[in-house]
């Protein structure tokens, strides 16, 4: 199987199409409520139609291409209407409440340099980026179920809340190359400044680009380049996590 066909065998849940076990990986993760619910149920609907033709014509060995591409194409939709709501701020927006930003890091750094190395990360209001090196057979599935775990037990806790704090479904993206690289981590530390929160990236709180100038430490993770080890450990870890 050539890189090409690698790339487009797709692992999916829910309705948003993810790849696991590329040693670079994005990924953003999202509140339960920072898209309107009637949008995402619809599209759920039209790519589980979608879903539904690509295994007919399976059964009935026709070409998946088509298929694929009316897939992906939709799922693109999705994620840029996606971006549109969280850069809005919908929702209740607690990650702002910088109790629970700390939270979510916390839970992003206790397994720094044990089950992935944390390149860049950015805690938004309603939504969270993060680009990890993944470590050898660990799956991103199981370091995405520790991050929201235990960081919906304690948020819950905090808040005095309960019931789910995160949409089920998550999205991930491997990074091709050294140009994908620097895009994706421009990308996170610049989406404060996207979003109107602050004018500059280092501005911002709960990023990599801004927290040593907040909280005093030093680290390495916005000038880290593929291949890179060394990521220097910001985190206030808590241990009875996970």
């Amino acid at each position: 199987m050539d890189n090409k066909d690698t790339i487009l065998h797709d692992h999916c849940r829910g309705y948003l199409p993810h790849i696991e076990n590329k040693q670079y990986q994005m990924i953003t993760f999202r509140l339960y409520d920072s898209v309107p619910k009637e949008v995402v149920e619809g599209w759920k609907e039209t790519l589980s139609l979608l879903g539904s033709l690509t295994s007919s014509q399976r059964e009935q060995r026709e070409p998946r291409r088509h298929s694929f591409s009316t897939y992906k194409t939709e799922a693109d939709r999705l994620l840029a209407l996606l971006d549109k709501y969280e850069d809005a701020g919908y929702g209740s927006c607690v990650l702002k409440n910088d109790n629970v930003a700390q939270i979510v890091h916390d839970a992003i750094f206790f397994y720094h340099g044990k089950k992935y190395n944390v390149i860049s990360w950015c805690i938004m209001p309603n939504h969270v980026h993060v680009l990890i090196e993944v470590m050898k057979n660990i799956s991103l599935s199981s370091i995405l179920h520790s991050w929201r775990s235990f960081s919906s037990n304690e948020i819950n806790k905090l808040l005095n809340r309960s019931g789910r704090l995160w949409m089920p479904e998550y999205f991930d993206r491997f990074i091709r190359d050294n140009d994908h690289f620097n895009n994706v981590v421009d990308y996170i530390h610049n989406n404060p400044v996207k979003a109107g929160l602050v004018k500059e990236a280092t501005e911002y709180k709960w990023s990599s680009a801004g927290y040593a100038n907040f909280f005093h430490l030093c680290h390495k993770q916005d000038a880290c380049e593929p291949g890179e080890k060394e990521v220097c450990n910001t985190n206030g870890k808590s241990s009875n996590q996970h």
